[in-house]
């Protein structure tokens, strides 16, 4: 990933006891289609990225409890992006 507005990346550990189930991947997907960046997410140091504005994508990470989430954006907004993003998990999904 690198385009316009250069590239940011962040981290937040997974606090929900059921991990990125179906609500806070939908939460989290919402958020990450509000920005202009291309932003990614993965489970853990060696997951696979997937693209955080899919639903589908998102959910299938499977990531649990305890599970660090990493964040990365590329774009004009992706600082934003992944701020938000990491917050986001931070909050436990403002469960």
């Amino acid at each position: 990933m690198s385009g316009p507005g250069g590239e940011a990346i962040g981290q937040a550990r997974i606090e929900d006891p059921t991990g990125l189930h179906a609500r806070p991947a939908v939460k989290l997907t919402k958020l990450a289609k509000g920005f202009a960046a291309a932003v990614e997410i993965r489970a853990g140091e060696d997951g696979a990225w997937v693209n955080a504005k899919s639903p589908n994508a998102v959910m299938k990470l499977k990531a649990g409890h305890g599970q660090t989430l990493h964040v990365r954006a590329d774009g004009v907004d992706a600082a934003s992006a992944v701020a938000a993003l990491v917050a986001l998990v931070e909050r436990n999904f403002d469960a």
